[in-house]
């Protein structure tokens, strides 16, 4: 394998005078790596697509709309949020599913150093008043399904300004988006601080409340270098390995969006690297692999990224023999780790794509890790090298570093570790340390610097790309009044990776049923929380000397065969 060009090809690339060079600075107190030519703000990001007007950029149904067009709705929208008086330093929420407008808005916001509160769309009523709570946002852009779970919130902020995106009809206290875009305007001329924030993006709380991560927008940037950084190391690497070079005009990018915008891996990954390279957005209105097929024909897609079990799913789809899909260069997956057996596959079974897959997290603005092509078929279980913008170590209970091959809990610093969370001091001191993140995830890293992932430190179940808590399952749960105690853990399964299993024991006399149990859930959490095994215990459930529950020691124990009919 081709280790030794990939190693002088990330020097090269990263040294003095190189296209990624790298150099130290002090932030927040401590010294960070990031990149000497990249730009100081998304605002310059997003401002240099005005060289691809005429280009396709974002592709829903049958609407197109081109770069010219989205930068005068882009202008539009920044215009109307100066004219509220909403300026650099405040937030503007957005809650709706993956439409168009969720990438206009959110241009329009970082451009002007608005940062923006991506809120999960599914939440209830209740998580949503939390994160509105939480945030403080000065306007609220919403769908027609978010603003009737709106309706139901309380103790929501009364002079927070409503903009409905494709309503059914007029609302009252809701300007329209198309008022919005028809009122046209110019975009402020502002300068963005590299350390404001440019979103907030929630991740489960172990406490039971989201957490509100706030991603700069040096980290963003530093992000959509490394993603840029990792296409190069590998492909330079490659060419000096087998003489052979990559066209000289590469096709132009049409990524398939398959996972939400709330979340780095669409956003940060997915929509910067697109559109920073002029390249068309196909979005969707629900994932669905026979739907992604027809589109990835009918669009030329040349990537499609998602949380892996979706490549799996097209893959194994009945129509995928007979649809087109030879412009697929790349199928990548994030949000979970890929299993090796599905690296093999891609490689088999798509003829033009290579595998591909970046390790990461909310609190790292995107990818810690990236590997693809001929490195990932030959290391199938490895998340690959750090980005050279983050110092990466494993270490023991201690912090203590551990030695090559040694497993400890992974920790990385640099220009993309978010800067904390919103109004969390004491969440924030016990996750970054010095600048240093602790990633949560056990890991071991070898003589070449690849990272492997062996297992998580937190209590968290990854359910298709989605963080699942224990704590905040378990505290639902508990909320029951027939429940006496009960334990959540991960229940391994194919298609998601893992689906939510807890072990409940009643109080004494009291009876409930797993759907009883169900519906009591589905009111307080959003849906993918939901416990989908539900074991009745009829002892104690296992606990150490300091009485915590032996969660692993349950989880090995039950298993979906031993669920009660």
């Amino acid at each position: 394998m081709h280790y030794a060009e990939l190693k002088q090809a990330r020097e090269e690339l990263t040294g003095p005078g190189g296209v990624f060079e790298i150099t130290e600075i002090e932030v927040r107190g401590h010294p960070i790596r990031t990149y000497r030519h990249a730009p100081p703000s998304v605002r310059e990001v997003w401002l240099s697509t005005v060289q691809f007007a005429d280009r396709p950029y974002l592709v829903y149904g049958d609407e197109t709309i081109s770069y010219a067009d989205a930068h005068a709705q882009v202008n539009a929208v920044a215009a109307w949020l100066a004219d509220q008086g909403i300026v650099a330093g405040d937030r503007v929420a957005i809650a709706m599913r993956n439409y168009p407008e969720w990438m206009l808005i959110y241009w329009a916001c970082t451009s002007c150093g608005i940062a923006v509160v991506g809120m999960n769309a599914w939440w209830t009523p209740d998580e949503m008043a939390y994160a509105l709570n939480d945030a403080q946002p000065k306007a609220l852009f919403t769908d027609q399904e978010r603003l009737e779970r709106l309706r139901q919130c309380e103790g929501v902020a009364a002079d927070l300004k409503l903009v409905g995106v494709r309503l059914s009809g007029p609302a009252p206290g809701v300007t329209a988006w198309d008022d919005v875009v028809a009122a046209g305007g110019a975009m402020p001329d502002v300068v963005v601080d590299p350390d404001a924030d440019a979103c907030i993006f929630y991740t489960s709380g172990t406490t039971g409340h989201p957490k509100g991560a706030q991603l700069t927008h040096r980290g963003c940037v530093g992000n959509l270098f490394n993603l840029m950084y990792a296409a190069a190391s590998s492909a330079l690497a490659v060419e000096r390995a087998t003489g052979v070079a990559p066209p000289e005009t590469p096709p132009i990018p049409a990524v398939l969006i398959t996972t939400p915008l709330f979340h780095v891996t669409a956003n940060n990954c997915g929509a910067y690297a697109t559109t920073a390279a002029g390249g068309k957005l196909v979005l969707m209105y629900r994932w669905d692999p026979g739907e992604a097929l027809k589109l990835i024909e009918r669009e030329r897609v040349t990537s499609m990224s998602g949380v892996p079990v979706m490549a799996r799913e097209l893959i194994n789809h009945p129509d995928f023999a007979s649809t087109d899909t030879s412009s697929l260069l790349a199928l990548s997956g994030g949000g979970a780790q890929v299993p090796p057996d599905l690296v093999l596959k891609i490689e088999d079974k798509v003829a033009t794509a290579r595998p591909s897959t970046g390790y990461g997290m909310t609190e790292t603005c995107g990818i810690i890790t990236s590997i693809a092509g001929d490195f990932f078929v030959d290391r199938p279980d490895s998340a690959g090298p750090a980005m050279p913008n983050f110092e990466a170590r494993c270490v023991d209970d201690d912090g203590n570093t551990v030695g090559v091959g040694e497993v400890g809990e992974l920790w990385v610093r640099g220009a993309c570790v978010i800067k904390g969370y919103i109004n969390r001091p004491e969440a924030t001191a016990e996750s970054i340390t010095d600048g240093w993140l602790h990633t949560g995830d056990v890991a071991r890293m070898d003589e070449d610097g690849f990272i492997y992932i062996v297992d998580r430190k937190k209590d968290m179940i990854l359910r298709g790309g989605e963080n699942v808590y224990c704590a905040e399952v378990e505290a639902a749960v508990y909320r029951h009044p027939a429940v006496a105690e009960c334990c959540a853990f991960g229940v391994a399964d194919e298609r998601l990776g893992e689906e939510v299993g807890v072990a409940v024991v009643l109080k004494p006399g009291e009876t409930l049923t797993e759907a009883e149990l169900r519906e009591h859930c589905g009111v307080i959490m959003a849906r993918h929380k939901v416990p989908r095994y539900i074991w009745f215990m009829d002892e104690a459930l296992p606990r150490n000397a300091s009485g915590k529950f032996l969660r692993r020691e349950l989880r090995d124990r039950l298993s979906p065969a031993t669920v009660p009919a």
